[in-house]
C-alpha cells in the first residue's frame, strides 16, 4: 500500500486515481499508524513552499516522514513535495526543508532568459543524466508535464533527469530510497503512470 501524505496542500485525488489506474492500493492520509504500515510514501504539494513547510512541520508529519525515509522506506516527492525534500528554499525568503536531499530551491528566473514565461507550464522532454530504476519503463526524451517557478539547485549528485526551458533545469532527483519529480506524474498520461509503476517496484533501502 502507498500512503500519500495529506498535510493540506496536495493534489490528492489525482494521485489516488493514478495509483488505482496501475492497480496499486493508495490512500491519502495523515494517520501515523497508516503511514508507518505503508510500504511506500508519496509527498505531494502545490502552492507556496513556506506555507507547505509550516504545515508539514507544525503537524508533526515532517518528523514522521524523516523517520520513515531514514528507515529505508521508499519516498517520492512530487512538484512542491520534491522541493520540500531539499535543505532550504529561497521562495519569498529563506525557508527550511526536510534536508533529505542536499541543495537549495531557487527561482528559475535566475537561470532562464528573461523573455520566457514564469511559471514554466507545459510538456517537456526528460533528459536522463543517470541510470535510475524510476525510469525503467521510459526512454530518454519522453515528455512529462511541469508547473513551477522554482527548481532544485546545487544538487548535481542527486539529479537523475533534467528538462530544457531556457536552461537545463532539475526534473528529477534520487538518493538511495528518496526520489523526487519536479513534474507531475499524475498529469503526465501514460508516461507518468509508468513512473509511478516503477516507484512501486522500488525496494526498501538496507
Amino acid at each position: 500500500m502507498v500512503a500519500i501524505i495529506d498535510y493540506g496542500v496536495g493534489n490528492l485525488f489525482s494521485l489516488v486515481s493514478s495509483f488505482k489506474a496501475i492497480g496499486v492500493d493508495a490512500v491519502a492520509t495523515s494517520d501515523k499508524k497508516v503511514i508507518e504500515s505503508a510500504q511506500r510514501l508519496v509527498l505531494p504539494g502545490v502552492g507556496a513552499f513556506e506555507d507547505a513547510s509550516n504545515k508539514l512541520f507544525s503537524s508533526g508529519l515532517a518528523q514522521l516522514v524523516l523517520e520513515q525515509a531514514k528507515s529505508g522506506k521508499p519516498l517520492l516527492g512530487i512538484c512542491l513535495g520534491m522541493q520540500l525534500l531539499f535543505e532550504k528554499s529561497f521562495e519569498y525568503g529563506e525557508h527550511k526543508g526536510l534536508g533529505l536531499i542536499k541543495g537549495q530551491i531557487r527561482p528559475i528566473s535566475e537561470v532562464i532568459p528573461s523573455d520566457l514565461k514564469i511559471p514554466h507550464i507545459g510538456w517537456n522532454a526528460l533528459k536522463f543524466t543517470k541510470d535510475n530504476q524510476l525510469f525503467k519503463y521510459l526512454k530518454d526524451g519522453d515528455f512529462v508535464y511541469f508547473v513551477h517557478s522554482y527548481y532544485g539547485a546545487y544538487c548535481d549528485d542527486s539529479v537523475i533527469a533534467t528538462a530544457e526551458y531556457g536552461a537545463n533545469l532539475t526534473a528529477a532527483i534520487a538518493k538511495d530510497n528518496v526520489y523526487g519529480c519536479q513534474f507531475h506524474p499524475e498529469k503526465s498520461g501514460e508516461i507518468g503512470l509508468k513512473i509511478l509503476k516503477a516507484f512501486c517496484e522500488t525496494e526498501c533501502a538496507k
